[in-house]
């Protein structure tokens, strides 16, 4: 059986942390699919199109990696991947109780998929999207917190200010 995991989240924009989490997970599965999941409680700032693009540019060399849109229960979207595994990433001791619950919910609707959790590296604990979104509006400068092919994008577009 291949080991399949989906990481899901709204990666709205995805970070390094994000970047992190993935890249570390890489050996533990034999793929991995992100999965962009639609909150309707969440009003997105960069469209579902343009995190696919980004997930799927920065690992266009990476045939291990794959990115989903999905809609309504996580566990679902892995039953239709045919994940096994969803891998979460934990910042701080809070994340790890909201996420446990997540997690014994999901067992509870399938027996079959196991949630692993990914501690962050210390210099990633604070970056979080919801904090990127917030500097980014405000103009601040968020490059060292985005990928390569996330800061260009937003250069390009003139969304922040170039300071690398």
């Amino acid at each position: 059986m291949q080991r399949i995991g989906l990481f899901p989240g709204t990666f709205d924009p995805i970070t390094i942390g994000h970047q992190d989490i993935i890249d570390r997970s890489l050996p533990l599965f034999d793929k991995l699919i992100i999965g962009i999941g639609r909150n309707m409680n969440k009003e997105p700032m960069f469209s579902e199109e343009q995190r696919i693009q980004w997930i799927r540019e920065i690992y266009k060399d990476n045939p291990k990696v794959d990115a989903v849109l999905y809609e309504g229960l996580t566990v679902r979207c892995c039953q239709q991947v045919g994940a096994n595994f969803i891998l979460r990433g934990i910042r701080y001791v809070n994340d790890f109780e909201y996420e446990k619950a997540i997690a014994d919910m999901n067992r509870s609707l399938d027996p079959n998929i196991e949630t692993i959790f990914l501690t962050c590296l210390p210099q990633y604990t604070s970056v979080a999207s919801t904090l990127v979104r917030d500097v980014l509006k405000n103009g601040g400068d968020v490059l060292q917190f985005l990928p390569d092919v996330v800061a260009r994008a937003l250069n390009q577009h003139g969304h922040t200010k170039k300071q690398r």
